[in-house]
């Protein structure tokens, strides 16, 4: 098994009991190394009943603890038999969410719990063949496989970078940006007597980009990871806060069903208290964060893709912890923490982890995964379920996005196909490739590939370490991908890790970034149309899939040993669209034809109730601006200010038109409706 791997996830069948398929996490399969797990969680299953049954279970009493009866005779005939068991819906209430919630059917999904004597399997079919039952899914267990250690970046190499005082750009003073050759490649890096393994500009393109935009606060990546050290300091000022939670962790404040959700959650151990140290932590979640927003220009370690440009306006990260420690995790606290980052404000969703490849080597890998999109469904139907929730109905009809990106690596396998959810046409799947454009020598490729990133490839930079450092006997981590790790994993708080896990921060990042421009730009756009814009606006790499490619495997752990090829010609046009180019990206989003102009939305308010707005979200360059409201009828509704704020409030039951006006003389209209009930009362937009 290849050094990087790091986590393992036990898939159930496809349908039920036919087959038992390896998972990955950071392309990890379980391979012969692998611990024995349940392939999924005794004694539960997840039940999606019809809208019918839904309403009637609801109807018999059912709190968010759960009820013990469905109301449901053939439903709780069958359950009988099984044993004592438990209803609980798999969502939490959320008020503001909960109509969105029933119109996509996620309310139709229940735990169902039972003896655990009793097999999954056999209760899975049973419970499928009763006509109240629209789709039964199991609760695959999700398990760490190895315990991966981040390469550690030497307390003495970190403080002779920051003596060195050597900057990759005039943009970011951060003293390991050098380092980093996936942000700035100047293609001098990897040269020795082996020859030349970098290319200028083999990057990601930040340069350009960050002359347009650095970040904004505003835009959110959910990170579904193992936690995150809120507290290092590259990164602290740039995690979600949730303003309307407390610090007591056994109250939930804001009512949105998850107690404590400060910075997000644990859903792991369903708590609000963020988790990252634990003895078999990896710090994997710490370091995908910091390559997605680590703070910028504060002249401290490394630099991020989204991360400001030190005025603590990068993107916010919001941790969802879905890994902790050697502790198995399970399919339903992905897809919670999946519609959890949907409902608190996430536009892009960050997925280190995926299943095996369906073309994944067996011997390798023991079983193969999902073979196709429809094979997926089918077996996921739960996921899929959450999976459209989140791309449909993340971001704003009157924001930047419209809708939310999911981003899925797409495994370390060597296979020739993307693992799922990431391979889905919905969804965004990356590839990993190395300084010079090459593939990474463990990435899947093909089928399900949407786009490619830098990832790191050790094994085939195993000659190359940094001569000027004599702390670093690390060879091959120059190849590898710097960011921010916690302390008790490094020292200095950096490290190196690989693989298309790492690939996969990179396009988020690029993503988030894409988003954060066409909020200071005041541009609307559908998900779809930035996925478009950003597989449109690539690096073409397809001119370096030629000749062979050299690596010493397993080079970390066994030392160089017999070379081993790849044929570079082998993943000619699979790579996807190419690699992301940030540069070229907003530039996109920058043209006269992308996107439209945002609009100030119409306001929806409860009679004798109150809505906020910020009005400079919705002008371009706004916050130089003032802003003046009339309304047609203010019998209806008035509209005052509160600093920057515009705060509507209900008179009576109706509609009114209204105009805002703002001092460079633009005017939007837009209608104020006030009702005796609305949940969208006092939300802030």
């Amino acid at each position: 098994m290849k050094r990087v791997y790091i986590y393992a996830l036990m898939a159930a069948s496809v349908l039920f009991a036919t087959s038992c398929q390896n998972i990955e996490q950071e392309g990890v399969g379980t391979g012969a190394d692998s611990e024995e797990i349940a392939p999924y969680v005794q004694g539960e299953l997840m039940v999606k009943f019809t809208p019918e049954v839904a309403d009637i279970i609801e109807n018999t009493g059912l709190t968010r603890s759960g009820a013990t009866r469905s109301g449901i005779v053939t439903v709780d005939e069958v359950l009988d038999v099984i044993g004592s068991y438990r209803l609980e819906r798999v969502f939490p209430v959320d008020v503001e969410t909960e109509a969105r919630t029933r119109e996509s059917g996620l309310h139709q999904w229940y735990i169902v719990g039972f003896d655990a004597e009793q097999k999954v399997e056999d209760v899975a079919r049973r419970l499928s063949n009763l006509g109240e039952v629209q789709s039964v899914d199991l609760n695959r267990t999700i398990k760490r496989a190895y315990d991966g250690k981040v390469i550690p970046l030497s307390k003495e190499r970190l403080e002779a970078m920051s003596a060195a005082k050597t900057r990759a750009t005039a943009a970011a003073n951060d003293e390991c940006l050098p380092l980093q050759w996936n942000l700035i490649n100047q293609g001098d890096m990897f040269i020795n007597e082996n020859g030349v393994k970098s290319i200028a500009g083999a990057d990601v393109q930040v340069e350009g980009a960050w002359e347009r935009s650095m970040g904004d606060p505003s835009v959110i990546v959910a990170v579904l990871d193992e936690g995150i050290y809120i507290n290092h300091p590259d990164l602290k000022d740039h995690i979600w806060v949730n303003e309307d939670e407390t610090t007591n962790m056994d109250k939930d404040a804001d009512g949105n069903g998850y107690k404590g959700d400060i910075h997000g959650y644990n859903f792991v151990n369903n708590s609000g208290k963020i988790t990252w140290n634990d003895l078999y932590d990896s710090g994997h979640g710490t370091h995908v964060a910091g390559v997605i927003s680590a703070i910028n220009n504060n002249g401290i370690g490394v630099s991020s893709i989204a991360g400001g440009d030190g005025s603590k306006n990068g993107v916010r990260i919001m941790v969802c912890q879905i890994f902790s420690g050697n502790y198995a995790s399970s399919l339903l606290a992905t897809i919670k923490a999946i519609k959890y980052a949907a409902d608190n404000g996430a536009v892009v969703l960050q997925c280190s982890w995926g299943y095996v490849s369906g073309a994944a080597n067996i011997y390798d890998w023991g079983e193969q995964g999902f073979a196709n999109q429809e094979q997926w469904e089918a077996g996921s139907p739960l996921e899929k379920d959450v999976l459209d929730y989140f791309t449909h109905h993340a971001g704003s009809p009157n924001g930047a996005i419209e809708g939310g990106v999911a981003v899925f690596a797409g495994g370390n396998e060597s296979a020739a196909a993307a693992g799922f959810p990431g391979a889905a046409k919905e969804y965004v799947s990356v590839a990993a490739t190395a300084a010079d454009f090459t593939p990474a020598v463990y990435t899947n490729y093909g089928p399900g590939t949407t786009i490619s990133a830098p990832g790191g490839d050790q094994d085939y930079y195993w000659d190359y370490k940094d001569d000027s450092n004599p702390h670093d006997d690390n060879y091959g981590a120059l190849g590898c991908i710097l960011s921010t790790v916690p302390y008790h994993i490094s020292e200095s708080g950096y490290g190196y890790m690989e693989g298309t896990s790492m690939a996969t921060p990179h396009v988020s990042a690029v993503m988030a970034l894409g988003i954060s421009y066409a909020t200071q730009l005041r541009k609307h756009f559908t998900a779809q149309e930035l996925q478009d814009l950003m597989h449109e606006n690539v690096t073409s790499i397809e001119e370096y899939m030629k000749g062979t490619k050299t690596y010493h495997r397993y080079v970390a752990d066994l030392g160089p040993m017999r070379p081993m090829q790849i044929r570079l010609a082998d993943y000619k046009g699979k790579m996807g669209s190419g690699q992301v180019n940030a540069d070229k990206f907003l530039a996109a989003i920058a043209g006269e034809d992308a996107g439209r102009d945002m609009q100030f939305p119409n306001v929806y308010v409860a009679k004798q109730g109150s809505a906020a707005f910020v009005p400079s979200r919705y002008f371009k360059q706004g916050e130089n601006l003032t802003y003046t409201v009339t309304i047609d009828n203010e019998s209806v509704a008035t509209c005052s200010k509160d600093e920057d704020k515009l705060v509507f409030k209900g008179v009576a039951v109706g509609t009114t038109t209204a105009t805002i006006s703002a001092s460079n003389g633009e005017k939007q209209s837009f209608n104020i409706t006030v009702r005796n009930q609305t949940g969208n009362n006092g939300w802030l937009r």
